[in-house]
């Protein structure tokens, strides 16, 4: 069946996760044995990922006009698109940039990344980022926020989802969230999560406050890989260093999709295209398996030789062979 049919039942069993939610806590993944399965092997043999994230929807141009942003245009370039921000709220709702997941102007946005998954595109979510609270209300009450999580997942029919963890959550709470997912979604659904570049490297501990040195060895089976920020004073891609400084710490190149900031404004650590071009090029001749690239975000991604915003993304695709 079509994705996009599928979409066509998303706001009315949306309106009913609500009841359930109203009701009360629901059963939850852990009264099940956790899955012990390893990540999905077709996700973790992928060639050189190219993985757009896609949170602003609607931008409003020099002219003050809102304009939906279409993300379509990325079919031929990327591997993954990973979508959000996704908020659990404190009274137990969840938003997709602060409004409702089924609120009718996300409509159109769910009916074209349906059409991206039939052509072949993961799409995840990315739950969390900079807005802190929805880690903070899974560890504080994991019965009553999961299982909103969980019936958004799939009530959208999502392909995965990526942890982005950027306030306190303990290893612990890590791993008992990685397993609910697996025991509920199974071995194919992708679990990934996005940690600054020198966490990874074992010199901080800023994406929740543990080591993902320790994540990886206890939970590695259940991760498909890590989207790593080499960006905002974490690390760059001026060079491989810092990369090389992940893989020192106990990670196989394939683990490791090097994330980059796509404009200038977004964060420090932008890197030109000749640059780019230069460390990506080099860490793709030192590493067949090098997991690849991700841009944050598409909608103002600066374009390559004068393309649009997709083209970001085009070039990326070229760089890395995916």
């Amino acid at each position: 069946m079509s994705r996009s049919l599928v979409r066509l039942g998303a706001a009315l069993t949306a309106g009913l996760l609500a009841l359930t939610a109203a009701a009360g806590p629901a059963a939850t993944a852990l009264e099940k044995v956790p899955a012990q399965e390893p990540a999905s092997a077709s996700a973790a043999d992928a060639d050189h990922r190219v993985i757009a994230f896609y949170q602003t929807i609607y931008e409003t141009g020099s002219d003050g006009v809102r304009r939906y942003v279409d993300p379509k245009p990325l079919l031929g370039s990327v591997t993954d698109v990973n979508v959000g921000a996704i908020h659990l709220n404190s009274d137990a709702s969840l938003t997709v940039n602060d409004i409702p997941a089924d609120h009718d102007e996300l409509g159109v946005m769910w009916d074209d990344l349906a059409t991206m998954q039939d052509q072949g595109v993961t799409v995840s979510a990315f739950l969390g980022g900079a807005a802190p609270g929805t880690y903070r209300y899974l560890r504080e009450d994991f019965d009553r926020f999961y299982p909103v999580l969980r019936d958004f997942l799939r009530t959208y029919d999502l392909d995965g989802v990526d942890l982005d963890i950027e306030e306190t959550f303990s290893l612990a709470d890590t791993v008992r969230l990685i397993d609910a997912l697996r025991a509920d979604f199974g071995p194919d659904f992708i679990v990934t999560l996005t940690p600054v570049a020198t966490d990874m490297a074992g010199r901080s501990s800023f994406s929740g406050g543990f080591s993902y040195a320790e994540l990886e060895r206890q939970a590695g089976d259940r991760i498909d890989w890590y989207n790593t920020q080499f960006y905002c004073g974490w690390g760059d891609l001026r060079t491989t260093t810092v990369y090389d400084q992940i893989l020192a710490n106990g990670f196989t190149p394939g683990r490791v999709v090097a994330g980059t900031v796509t404009n200038p404004g977004n964060c420090s650590g932008y890197v030109d295209w000749a640059t780019f071009d230069a460390t990506v090029g080099t860490l793709v001749d030192r590493h067949p398996d090098f997991g690849g690239v991700f841009g944050w975000e598409y909608f103002n991604s600066v374009g390559h030789d004068g393309g649009g915003r997709e083209s970001w993304f085009s070039h990326v695709s070229d760089v890395v062979g995916s």
